[in-house]
């Protein structure tokens, strides 16, 4: 009779580095979302979208970010958020704005979850 083997829990340092990148990450998602919601800074740029669906942005955007740090819907949340960040790469290309930083915002998402997530 073939024994099934369980994955090993990840308690090394590549779990805590997974952890590390994805609280940099959900850092910034989340100083984003803020102030889509009490209103961008001074000084910042407009990036062509009307004030009231800024709101609704936020919320995707945070409710995006939670999922990505609850362990059991990561993956799940992994998926939208690059979906998110697809349309702000879009929003930015379009005005003609550097792009990269939603690109590598995505990036270390993924980065971060597959270092401390065993199912990817």
């Amino acid at each position: 009779m073939a024994s099934e083997t369980q994955p090993e829990s990840s308690t090394g340092w590549t779990y805590w580095l997974g952890w590390f990148v994805t609280l940099l990450v959900s850092a910034a998602l989340a100083m984003s979302g803020v102030f889509k919601i009490v209103g961008p800074p001074a000084g910042s740029p407009d990036f062509g979208w009307h004030s009231s669906s800024l709101i609704g942005l936020a919320i995707v955007e945070l409710g995006c970010m939670a999922l990505y740090l609850c362990p059991s819907t990561a993956i799940l949340g992994a998926i939208l958020l690059t979906g998110y960040l697809g349309g702000a790469v879009a929003t930015h290309a379009r005005l003609g704005d550097a792009f990269l930083a939603p690109i590598i915002m995505g990036v270390l998402a993924w980065l971060g979850l597959l270092l401390r997530e065993e199912r990817v």
